[in-house]
């Protein structure tokens, strides 16, 4: 889900339906359909009010400008395996200002860059087959990219939370890391995360029904 400022409404990813839908952020009883049949988990919009939409049934992320019944094929749609050009299971895509997405690909255990207009992508994140070493991934879900190109990603099956420095062969744990499971240290199948103004970390702790707040350095 996320925030269209520009009409004060939320657009959500509607996964079981199939569908993108619109409601008005404030006392909204009826929202409408904007996208339909479309395997969506994962949608962002960039500056200029494009949608982002990670379509896990035909793995490729598109864009559509709100209103149009097409999208277009930004980023993968070349078959469900690993080269660069393709993705498997794309789950999450974040956009930055400079219309470069950032995508979690699933199957594949790494976090894809594909530069605007780009023929395949760039793995910035994991890539080294599944695993918990600090250089793989496994099941990546949702992220967050700063401004400095620093990603922070839910490194769903490895029960962690792990941040990429920009054109880092490695990345570090910032939470988790200590075997699946409920304590306060611990996480289960993490798959969402954000960050407020004060560099706290709020984790959706799947697999154990809970919303985790932590203090974190993101430098």
């Amino acid at each position: 889900m996320i925030i269209d400022k520009q009409t004060d409404s939320l657009i959500i990813c509607d996964h079981r339906n199939k569908r993108v839908v619109r409601w008005p952020h404030q006392n909204g009883t009826n929202g409408e359909t904007i996208i339909s049949n479309i395997g969506c988990l994962g949608l962002t919009m960039d500056d200029d009010g494009f949608l982002y939409i990670a379509n896990y049934e035909k793995d490729e992320v598109q864009r559509y400008r709100i209103g149009d019944n097409q999208g277009t094929v930004v980023a993968g749609g070349h078959g469900q395996v690993n080269g660069l050009n393709q993705l498997s299971n794309t789950r999450y895509v974040v956009v930055d200002r400079e219309h470069s997405i950032y995508i979690s690909d699933y199957n594949n255990h790494r976090v894809m860059k594909w530069v605007k207009d780009a023929k395949q992508g760039i793995v910035v994140a994991g890539g080294q087959g599944e695993g918990n070493s600090l250089t793989q991934l496994l099941n990546p879900c949702e992220m967050v990219v700063d401004q400095s190109g620093t990603i922070f990603v839910a490194d769903s099956g490895n029960h962690r939370i792990m941040r990429w420095s920009q054109e880092a062969t490695q990345g570090s744990i910032i939470v988790g890391g200590n075997g699946q499971g409920n304590q306060s240290n611990q996480l289960s199948y993490p798959i969402g995360l954000s960050f407020d103004r004060d560099d706290n970390l709020y984790v959706s702790d799947q697999k154990n029904h809970r919303v985790q707040k932590f203090k974190t350095d993101r430098s």
